[in-house]
């Protein structure tokens, strides 16, 4: 205290921090990424354990025989829905009710902002079929889920018989002390949110569905399971949700900890563990890892049915069973003890999952990073925009050369008006907000008078918008008519700087991995930009660096970490892909990276752009 409150010190200690602004900033932002990049070294992590002593005291004994009879009720499921040319919703209830369940229906229908060319949908009706086997020993008050999604082709059909295999074992069991719902659910993602909106009596997306005739007790978890064939090698876990939301890491030690004691071969992001650690290529496997799981947070959709569970503080993940390991093999039988394992665990569950991480990365099954971890990787970066604001605001509060007392200096150099301020501002998200409403909006006028689709209109309508914002600098200056001065691009870069940085640290206390990606590029961009820097290079630098080239880099880093790298027409059409899915994530199910980029950080941006053309 003695240090700021002597005000010989507090000066001193003010001249070192501008004096050495720019070293400290390009220090903190190497030291910045070194720190995340070393993260996936092993010995920074910390290795997995059980924290809910209801599920880690001792292990359950998997009984489950039936898993070829399992594998012939998915091949029947198959040939019904080839039949009726959709989900089989009467031989669904009929199987159901045969095993001793309460089986109810529910029909939805969703009309899409415009059509889903991945998919090939537009208006979307289907019926999601789900029974209830309820607690012999309990109140019914709590209950499990586990669900196989209906998706088109002959995909997944395996999950729905061994789905229904798992029924009718638990139904012969008298252990169970929460309600188990069995749910199969039409349209993946668009079923499984009109079911959780039914469940719990909201409607937050505008979607059309009938009311739920039955239900269980409070959710306390649930498992979503997708086979994509009879022969399966190892089982993945996926645990990316909605906004970068991921479940209770007991969870993912809880599926870990079964793999173990069953011998199944398991991955997380399609990836096996490598015990070769202090290896160049075990590190190189670690960090490809953890960047993959990185890269999906931070895209905000869900990447499974699970995903949507997350929004009603629901712990959830979802199990794919994936056939690239030629030399293991994984029968249907092992995959059903496992979920049974599983289920019996969360069977003993007296609370809701919370005694472990719910920030955190992983590196492998066995490791994780937690948030205490990987936070000051970030706060590295977000102390350089502090910095430079700290150095703009002593620039603005020291009087000009040749002044003793600044009153001089007060007089000679005028301060900007608020117009000068307020109107970039203004202007800039005026652009973030017309970014946001104008392409679903316009794509009917768009598609009457160009030869385009209604997906091709948003998107490139989108493009259109975004690259309009660049000749903000233009219009800003017809309607400040002259009134830019030195001290105003200055205020104005002081609060650009602050703003950003409640921005980005809004968004990775929410996202870690979203706010980390922006903060490399938008950090460089707000540090050293200014009006006297050279107008062409920096205009080019600041374009590369701007969200849009951001979001087109993460396209291509994320296909090499997947090791399947595409040429740059294949990476423009798959940039394409994701802004027309991040659009249409935003209003099938409320993910919020799409209103975030458009209404705040690209308005952010575009201020930054108007301090480089400041007259």
């Amino acid at each position: 205290m003695g240090l700021l409150s002597d005000p010989n010190r507090r000066r001193a200690l003010t001249n070192l921090l501008t004096r050495l602004n720019t070293p400290i900033c390009v220090v903190c932002y190497l030291a910045g990424l070194a720190w995340f990049m070393g993260l996936a070294f092993e010995p920074f992590t910390l290795r997995t354990y059980m924290s809910e002593n209801a599920m880690g005291s001792t292990m359950v004994e998997e009984r489950f025989p039936a898993g070829e009879r399992a594998l012939a009720t998915g091949r029947e499921f198959a040939a019904h829905k080839r039949k009726v040319g959709g989900m089989p919703v009467d031989w669904l209830v009929k199987t159901m009710q045969a095993r001793g369940l309460e089986v109810y229906t529910q029909r939805f229908s969703r009309t899409l902002p415009f059509p889903d060319e991945n998919k090939e949908r537009y208006i979307v009706h289907g019926t999601n079929v789900y029974g209830i086997l309820r607690a012999p020993r309990a109140p019914r008050t709590e209950a499990l889920v586990l669900t196989a999604p209906c998706t088109e082709g002959n995909n997944n059909h395996q999950a729905v018989g061994l789905l229904l295999g798992l029924a009718q074992y638990f139904r012969n069991q008298v252990y169970w002390a929460k309600d188990i719902i069995f749910l199969v659910n039409e349209h993946d993602l668009i079923g499984m949110q009109a079911w959780l909106e039914g469940y719990h009596h909201t409607n937050i997306t505008g979607m059309d569905w009938t009311p739920l005739q039955g239900r269980g007790g409070s959710i306390q978890a649930a498992l979503s399971l997708e086979l994509s064939s009879d022969v399966i090698t190892s089982l993945d876990l996926v645990l990316e949700g909605l906004n970068g939301q991921l479940p209770n890491l007991d969870l993912a030690n809880l599926f870990y900890a079964f793999c173990q004691k069953i011998d199944i071969l398991c991955t997380i992001q399609g990836k096996l563990q490598r015990s070769d650690w202090d290896t160049p290529s075990g590190y190189t496997h670690a960090a490809q890892t953890m960047m993959l799981m990185v890269m999906k947070q931070a895209s905000g959709r869900p990447w499974g049915d699970h995903g949507l569970f997350l929004r009603y503080h629901i712990e959830a993940a979802t199990i794919k069973g994936i056939n690239s390991f030629r030399q293991y093999k994984t029968d249907a039988t092992t995959i059903g003890r496992l979920l049974e394992g599983m289920f019996r665990k969360l069977n003993n569950l007296l609370e809701r999952l919370h005694q472990s991480y719910f920030f955190y990365l992983m590196p492998s099954l066995s490791h994780f990073v937690s948030i205490g971890y990987y936070m000051p990787a970030f706060g590295l970066l977000a102390v350089i925009l502090l910095l430079r604001a700290l150095d703009l605001w002593v620039q603005l509060g020291t009087p000009p050369p040749g002044t003793e007392d600044g009153v001089g200096g007060v007089e000679q150099s005028s301060s900007p008006s608020v117009l000068s301020i307020l109107t970039p501002v203004v202007i800039s998200h005026m652009t973030g907000a017309a970014l946001f409403t104008l392409p679903i909006r316009s794509q009917e006028m768009a598609v009457e008078h160009f030869p385009v689709s209604e997906t091709e209109a948003v998107v490139l309508t989108a493009i259109a918008i975004y690259t309009a914002g660049l000749a903000l600098p233009h219009n800003t200056h017809k309607f400040l008519a002259g009134e830019g001065t030195e001290k105003g691009w200055r205020v104005l870069k002081l609060v650009a700087l602050l703003y950003l940085a409640v921005l980005l640290g809004c968004t990775a206390l929410i996202n870690f991995s979203l706010g980390f990606i922006l903060a490399l590029t938008l950090v460089p961009v707000a540090a050293f930009i200014t009006p006297h820097v050279p107008k062409a290079f920096s205009a080019t630098v600041m374009v590369l660096l701007s969200p849009g080239f951001t979001l087109l880099y993460c396209v291509f880093v994320y296909q090499e970490l997947q090791e399947s790298p595409v040429s740059l027409a294949e990476g423009w059409i798959l940039f394409l892909s994701v802004i027309s899915q991040g659009i249409l994530d935003h209003s099938l199910y409320g993910s919020l990276v799409y209103p975030l980029l458009a209404l705040f950080i690209y308005p952010c941006w575009l201020l930054f752009w108007n301090i480089l053309f400041w007259k």
